[in-house]
């Protein structure tokens, strides 16, 4: 389904298992978006980024307001995950395969590379963690080929997705990020997920996952960081949605 120009996958988890084990699978550069209300709102005013979102290779559902949405055209989501439960059930895939794993981490952000990589290596002994703190400013200037390995970003959305997609562009370059080998196979944006990892911050108990209530959850623990981007995601978004029409795939 499209909601407001952007695609959404509408895939069970058993399903998106299945694609992310074909991704691992095969050589060939797949991306993996996490696509949230937020997101939406913004490719509604930057169409590089909503191309990059319509031309991704799996758009996974990660906010509760998609999920209305869906509704409000008549559909019915079959699942809603989100972006940290996917990058671990990714992540254990890539372990029982062995492979490498490249990670561009927010310089300024919360978790550090080594923070990361020290929690990441005990938990995944079996997949090897490169990658560095990297200032996303620069990123075009410290754009490479990866070979085989997955890359992993956390730059928060839509440089995330942008940074990726520039890796994707040029996959058959002859630059190589250091330690990797052969050609990517899976790159996914992050946000923040890394930091539930490291426990710099605390997940929302269970029930309000499961409700859909997460956002009220990290609203609480950091109120002025996050009030407009609940505001898009619980006025802005919600609004947009019931005077639109349901766009065709």
């Amino acid at each position: 389904m499209n909601i407001l120009g952007v695609r959404i996958d509408n895939f069970s988890k058993k399903e998106i298992l299945e694609k992310i084990e074909f991704f691992l699978n095969e050589e060939k550069f797949h991306q993996i978006a996490t696509v949230n209300p937020e997101f939406i709102l913004r490719a509604q005013k930057d169409l590089e980024f909503k191309n990059i979102l319509n031309k991704a290779d799996l758009n996974v559902t990660d906010g509760v307001g998609i999920w209305y949405a869906f509704l409000r055209y008549g559909g019915r989501l079959k699942n809603r995950i989100a972006g940290v439960d996917l990058m671990e059930m990714i992540f254990e895939r890539a372990n029982e395969k062995k492979l490498s794993l490249f990670l561009a981490i927010h310089k300024n952000g919360l978790s550090s590379f080594n923070e990361i990589k020290k929690v990441l290596n005990e938990k995944y002994p079996n997949i090897e963690v490169f990658g560095g703190d990297i200032d996303s400013r620069r990123n075009k200037k410290i754009i490479p080929n990866v070979d085989q390995a997955l890359v992993f970003c956390n730059f928060g959305f839509p440089v995330q997705e942008k940074f990726i997609n520039l890796l994707k562009n040029k996959q058959n370059s002859n630059l190589q990020l250091s330690g990797c080998r052969g050609k990517i196979r899976l790159a996914m944006g992050v946000g923040g997920s890394f930091d539930f990892v490291t426990g710099k911050i605390a997940r929302a108990p269970h029930w309000m996952q499961k409700i859909g209530l997460e956002w009220l959850w990290r609203f609480a623990q950091k109120p002025r960081y996050r009030f407009k981007r609940i505001i898009n995601a619980v006025v802005v978004f919600p609004i947009k949605i019931i005077f639109s029409k349901q766009q065709n795939d």
